[in-house]
């Protein structure tokens, strides 16, 4: 399984945060290697697929068919680059196609391809459809008497789209809680701040209105996911669930953080190493 036992709750954070680390500068490796990435988006969503994929669903590691694994929708599909190195290191694929990320010929586009890669569970990019397609997963697990669960991460200008809340007030009307959906709140889009392009605050009281159940957390902060996460109820709860995951677009890049031209970008070596340095300097303190 992917899940690992730990003898503390330190042993965890300790391990989700070192991979954190380890994703980041896999992001920047990729990068350099594709040429460009969406780095800021990718970088800001780092923690939030680590404590998905380390310690909250239910995967079979090197078995990326197997049939009671807990789905995931990455709807936000221009983060592929901080998704595909997970799916490898699960052994999902080997690793050494990697090393041909966004080439010629190669599984990997800007967005993840359920076609070409093992572990994908979804073909995304073209933003707002990840929420319905989750619900209708969800929905096919609760008539089929399944207890796996379904989870989605949607970028904060990704909400602006209709269909999101069309998908939002089925989800309650079904009465899913065997779905939590999760949004990288790092307040900056392809156009500019959120809240200039189009307003989504007050977040919170409105997907608490469409019948939601919300956490309003730190995304990274490796402790608050866990913690969030756990909390979920049941599958066979009847709330749908949402974290706002509040987080920092370029996170743990020094010159990137907060700074919408790298939305997408690519670098030189020189600013390659300087980001690995970065990264490595954005390292927490143990916990012991």
């Amino acid at each position: 399984m992917s899940k690992q036992s730990f003898k503390s709750r330190a042993e965890l954070l300790n391990f989700l945060d070192d991979k954190a680390i380890w994703l980041r500068k896999e992001i920047i490796r990729l990068s350099a290697i594709a040429g460009g990435a969406h780095l800021g988006g990718g970088l800001s969503m780092v923690d939030v697929i680590v404590a998905l994929h380390y310690h909250v669903l239910n995967l079979k590691s090197g078995d990326p068919k197997w049939a009671d694994r807990d789905r995931f929708v990455l709807s936000k599909g221009h983060g592929s680059v901080a998704y595909c190195p997970v799916l490898a290191d699960l052994q999902f694929f080997p690793k050494e196609w990697l090393e041909n990320f966004n080439r010629l010929d190669s599984p990997f586009g800007m967005h993840p391809d359920m076609n070409k890669i093992p572990g994908v569970e979804m073909s995304t990019g073209s933003l707002g459809h990840g929420l319905s397609v989750g619900i209708g997963m969800a929905l096919s697990a609760r008539l089929d008497g399944k207890k796996w669960r379904v989870f989605v991460l949607m970028g904060d200008g990704e909400v602006n789209e209709g269909m999101v809340w069309e998908a939002a007030q089925a989800a309650s009307h079904y009465k899913l809680g065997n779905i939590t959906a999760i949004i990288d709140r790092n307040k900056l889009s392809l156009d500019g701040p959120t809240e200039e392009i189009m307003a989504i605050e007050p977040i919170q009281k409105r997907w608490e209105t469409f019948g939601w159940r919300v956490f309003d957390i730190n995304g990274h902060d490796m402790e608050a996911l866990v913690d969030t996460f756990n909390a979920i109820p049941p599958s066979s709860d009847t709330k749908p669930n949402l974290i706002i995951a509040r987080t920092i677009k370029g996170k743990g890049v020094d010159f990137m953080e907060d700074n919408p031209i790298w939305h997408y970008s690519g670098l030189d070596s020189d600013k390659s190493d300087e980001a690995i340095k970065s990264i490595e300097k954005s390292r927490p303190e143990r916990r012991t």
